[in-house]
């Protein structure tokens, strides 16, 4: 828990994927579409992945991939990023978190 907690304030926006994830893919895309260069770390590529796929399902993230952290605080997976998305609060939110200058 101690890592991720570390990880995911490194940088305003930090995204834990798979990299085989179709999911993950379509998340990091919306965040590059919106002009945000996310932290990624691809759990399938680390060799503590298994390790933190545990601790984001303990913080309850199910899939634990994608897991999506703004301004070092816990989001969700990508249908709660997609909501946010679609009603307008992850714009504000990326602008809050200083990954988005306009």
């Amino acid at each position: 828990m101690e890592r991720i907690t570390k990880l995911a304030s490194q940088k305003a926006v930090v995204i834990f994927s798979k990299s085989s994830c179709g999911m993950s893919h379509a998340i990091k895309r919306l965040f590059y579409e919106q002009g945000v260069g996310p932290a990624i770390y691809e759990l399938d590529e680390d060799t503590r992945g298994k390790e933190i796929e545990w601790a984001l399902m303990r913080l309850g993230c199910n899939p634990c991939v994608p897991a999506v952290f703004v301004g070092g605080k816990f989001v969700g997976s990508a249908n709660t990023v997609m909501t946010l998305h679609l009603n307008g609060s992850l714009k504000k939110m990326l602008r809050d978190a200083g990954a988005l200058w306009l």
